[in-house]
């Protein structure tokens, strides 16, 4: 679990825009403590001196009309125009490295077009799913922030909600008429925050993705294959490996990918659900949170600003987040072991360079890659890398004794699938769901000929085995 899970911790620093930064605060800059100013730092420290220190009438109002936005927002329970315009100027500021954003050219379209073209006719030789990707297209790092935002909306919302109405679940009820202007304005602040370290977290990590599947999960539109052109050249540039070997292997994870959550329809309910469950779970120190609120002055919003950074509203630790945690990590284990083994099956005989790119792939997990900071910063969950070798073993073993057909039916249903104490046991898995199999086998053969039905109300146990195949509902 991050320390500091939901957001509101410290953002992270902003790169130093020298000059630039210093005359142009307006727009994503946040005179209001919420964060690192553009090009100095006294913003966090005192909040009100990055308004009246340099004082310039034009920089006072846009500052004066932002907090009024913050103040008076009533949406959701995160600003999300606030983490959209705070993402692209984070895009906009460039990487680390220097690397600004730029316009996708007609030739890096064409190439990626083509390799995600071969990538999906050799991937038909690895899995039974059929292509998934009814498109190709080559997006620069705005176009997947504004491509993703609708589903880091549906990740962060929930669990956003839960901890923006813990104020009014912890104040006694003849408290919270009194308390109501107060309440008000700090969930108009608490969304400012969740929006501005979202938009932050999301900004960065579009300097450093490669495709739109690099988290795991669906954050793009459906059936579109996408690969970053830009930083696709980034990843490759220091592993001495021909740009178009790297550009076809991550095309061949992009359509892997495509290939699971276009034809296993349930999947992407699981693990969003996962994330939901997780927020249902959420409980607050109620002891701490009433003792914060009662020293919390309402005109002294720096006060407010540090009483949310030094976890006013973190949640403890429950049983139900725990669990719904663990669904979540096993299921994206699932998801990236299953493509790791898949495109090594495809690209093992064909790249000279496919084991170096996956040992590359995995050992960036491994650092705590953009996916797991991003996951650990928005909804404290971290990725174990473990995990995803694991899974990766347990799938290629699957492919080994059952072929790709057998391997890939266990997507039917998330109850075929393995669990975490599987994959400690892969061996024991694969032995053990081979039995199993030809139970199934022989019971779909009947169900086939009408006989299941005909047994249906007998007593030769056929019901009951029906009901064992089944299973219970996704979680």
């Amino acid at each position: 679990m991050s320390d500091t899970p939901f957001g509101f911790g410290l953002p992270p620093e902003e790169p130093d825009d020298g000059d630039e930064g210093k005359k142009k605060p307006q727009g994503g800059a946040d005179p209001f403590g919420f964060g690192g100013l553009p090009g100095g730092g006294q913003g966090g420290d005192n909040p009100f001196a990055a308004m009246f220190g340099n004082f310039n009438p034009a920089d006072l109002g846009a500052a004066f009309q932002q907090l009024g936005q913050m103040l008076s927002y009533e949406g959701g329970p995160v600003n999300w125009d606030m983490a959209q315009q705070i993402a692209r100027q984070t895009v906009a500021q460039g990487t680390s490295d220097g690397t600004k954003d730029a316009s996708v050219g007609p030739a890096e379209r064409t190439a990626v077009e083509e390799a995600v073209r071969l990538a999906d006719l050799w991937l038909d030789g690895a899995t039974s799913l059929p292509s998934g990707a009814g498109t190709a297209v080559a997006w620069s790092r705005a176009e997947w922030v504004e491509a993703t935002l609708p589903a880091w909306r549906q990740l962060v919302d929930p669990v956003a909600e839960r901890v923006g109405t813990a104020m009014g679940d912890v104040l006694p009820q003849e408290m919270q008429a009194m308390a109501g202007p107060l309440i008000g304005m700090m969930r108009s602040m608490g969304g400012a925050m969740f929006g501005q370290q979202i938009g932050h977290a999301v900004g960065a990590l579009a300097g450093e993705v490669v495709g739109s599947t690099d988290v795991g999960l669906p954050l793009g539109p459906p059936g579109k294959a996408a690969l970053l052109p830009l930083n696709v050249a980034a990843f490759g540039r220091d592993l001495s490996v021909p740009q178009d070997e790297v550009r076809l292997y991550l095309a061949l994870r992009e359509a892997a990918h495509q290939r699971l959550f276009a034809h296993v329809p349930w999947l992407r309910s699981h693990l969003f659900g996962a994330v939901e469950g997780y927020a249902r779970g959420i409980k607050v120190d109620t002891s701490r949170l009433e003792d914060a609120v009662s020293q919390l002055d309402p005109s002294n919003p720096e006060q407010l600003q540090e009483a949310l950074q030094q976890g006013m509203f973190q949640p403890e630790d429950t049983p139900e987040q725990k669990a719904a945690l663990a669904r979540l990590e096993t299921a994206l284990a699932l998801v990236e072991g299953w493509v790791d083994a898949v495109v090594h099956a495809a690209a093992g005989s064909r790249l000279t360079s496919a084991d170096a790119l996956r040992e590359t792939l995995r050992r960036r997990r491994a650092s705590g890659g953009p996916a797991e900071q991003t996951f650990a910063t928005l909804i404290g969950l971290e990725l174990r890398p473990r995990r995803l070798r694991d899974a990766s073993r347990l799938w290629a073993l699957l492919g080994d004794a059952r072929g790709v057909d057998g391997r890939d039916a266990l997507w039917e249903h998330p109850d075929m699938l393995p669990t975490a104490s599987d994959l400690d046991d892969p061996d024991g898995f694969v032995h053990r769901e081979h039995l199993d199999f030809s139970e199934l086998d022989k019971m779909l053969g009947e169900a086939a000929g009408g006989t299941s039905r005909e047994r249906h109300d007998g007593d030769d146990g056929d019901g009951k085995g029906d009901e064992d195949r089944k299973g219970g509902p996704a979680e």
